[in-house]
């Protein structure tokens, strides 16, 4: 089968954003690359390492490609595509000198090429990401997060999903319940569960995300414990209706412990007062996905709706804030 790769080069800020203009768009898979630079620092605290060769692409910059099937017009796509990002500047979202291309590629040039670079990884003190298709014999204490992301998600190594999966690691206390926004691969539910919670319901407005995250819960024979649903952020709790988890009795009741979303900071401002509604007097708000140019509108947001913001964790240029709900009285 052959494929159209559309290639577009533009700003490591503003990857999340292009790469989600694609999926709407109906892409069969996007990947991402980043600078490989050896001027780029590195996180190997907890014994990361880069099997990536270095490329020339500059600091700070990214090179995004998606793969639409062979009767996609280009010409039109790429022309609806030029708009919307050049709306992100109104968001504040740097997109650089943005370069756009498209050739002609066999499916088995992309499909699964990918998979050679994703290898288990530690991205917490006991936490680590290992692909299904890869052989791994796990640690004393370690705790495995089994994934299969598809082309369409990330394997969990981006700042802001190893900067969630370490705060979750130092905020879970054990027996919590939590919701996790944006669930994506449902890599944060997963690791949540891991870690001791004890139920998850995982939302995300993609039917695709909902799909994969399902496939991934149930790989680390976790459907007990986390239910996925397509919600466009909290809309699925509206009207104070407690939502089931899993095929057993167990159940998330709103207000919940613990709320979760890596998503970008532009949303995360939209509902900020859901979250605070749908947690516990003294619960925990974990919001990362921030980019540093975003940081002060996300505290001054989390400040005005009663948060207490209690920790900034900080890896590159992202965020991603620690606030809790007072207790009464």
């Amino acid at each position: 089968m052959k494929w159209h790769e559309i290639t577009i080069g533009t700003t490591e800020e503003a990857t999340e954003m292009i790469s989600n203009f694609l999926h709407e768009m109906g892409a069969g898979g996007v990947s991402i690359e980043e600078s490989g630079t050896l001027n780029k620092p590195r996180d190997t605290s907890l014994g990361q390492w880069y099997e990536l060769p270095l490329n020339d692409i500059p600091e700070g910059q990214a090179v995004i490609k998606g793969y639409f099937n062979e009767e996609t017009d280009t010409d039109e796509l790429i022309a609806a595509l030029k708009p919307r990002v050049e709306e992100l500047k109104e968001f504040g979202i740097d997109i650089g000198e943005v370069t756009y291309s498209a050739v002609e590629v066999d499916d088995e040039d992309w499909a699964t090429a990918w998979k050679q670079y994703f290898k288990p990884i530690r991205v917490s003190e006991t936490l680590t990401i290992k692909p299904t298709w890869e052989d791994y014999k796990a640690g004393e204490g370690e705790r495995i997060i089994e994934l299969d992301p598809g082309m369409a998600f990330g394997t969990g190594t981006h700042p802001t999903t190893a900067l969630c999966l370490q705060t979750l690691e130092s905020v879970v206390k054990g027996g919590e319940e939590m919701i996790d926004v944006g669930t994506g691969s449902g890599i944060l539910a997963i690791g949540a569960c891991r870690l001791g919670v004890k139920g998850v319901l995982a939302l995300d407005l993609d039917p695709v995300a909902v799909s994969s995250a399902t496939e991934n819960v149930r790989l680390n024979e976790l459907s007990d414990q986390v239910e996925v649903k397509l919600s466009d952020l909290l809309g699925v709790l509206k009207g104070g209706e407690a939502a089931s988890v899993g095929s057993h009795g167990l159940r998330v009741t709103v207000p919940v412990d613990l709320v979760v979303a890596n998503i970008l900071a532009e949303i995360i401002l939209l509902f900020i007062d859901d979250v605070y509604q749908s947690l516990k007097p003294g619960g925990t708000y974990i919001a990362s996905g921030v980019y540093k140019n975003k940081e002060t509108d996300v505290e001054q947001g989390l400040i005005a709706s009663g948060f207490h913001i209690v920790e900034k964790r900080r890896d590159e240029d992202w965020i991603a804030f620690v606030a809790t709900k007072p207790q009464e009285g």
